[in-house]
């Protein structure tokens, strides 16, 4: 690597020092900014957007949201899972019947920022 760019030093700061710190310090928690890149991760992929579409309408079974998508029942419940383990949806099983849903409203929130965003012009 070329040592004269190592060199190349931001001399002027927009903040002072100590706040510099501050910030650096706040991104210590890489556990944290791991666990929002997996969640960005399982939002990234467009069936598991629509699904968490589909269930900020209502709670469904998966068969209800295969139907909707015109998907296979096991495609959905992989990306359920998906969804599931990264806390995004929860189901509760109603005798045989499993029912999903949004895990909670920033969940809801999530997908509405995002989606206000590609819309604002």
């Amino acid at each position: 690597m070329d040592e004269t760019k190592d060199k190349l030093i931001c001399m002027t700061h927009h903040i002072d020092d100590i706040s510099l710190e501050k910030l650096k310090k706040e991104l210590q928690d890489e556990k944290e900014i791991d666990i929002l890149s997996s969640t960005f991760k399982a939002l990234s992929d467009s069936t598991r957007l629509k699904i968490i579409y589909i269930l900020s309408k209502s709670s469904l079974c998966v068969c209800d949201i295969a139907s909707i998508l015109d998907m296979t029942q096991s495609a959905i419940s992989h990306q359920l899972r998906i969804l599931r383990d990264m806390k995004l949806v929860r189901f509760k099983r109603e005798g045989k019947l499993v029912i999903y849903s949004l895990d909670d409203d920033h969940v809801l929130g999530l997908f509405e920022q995002a989606l206000d965003h590609v819309k604002h012009k």
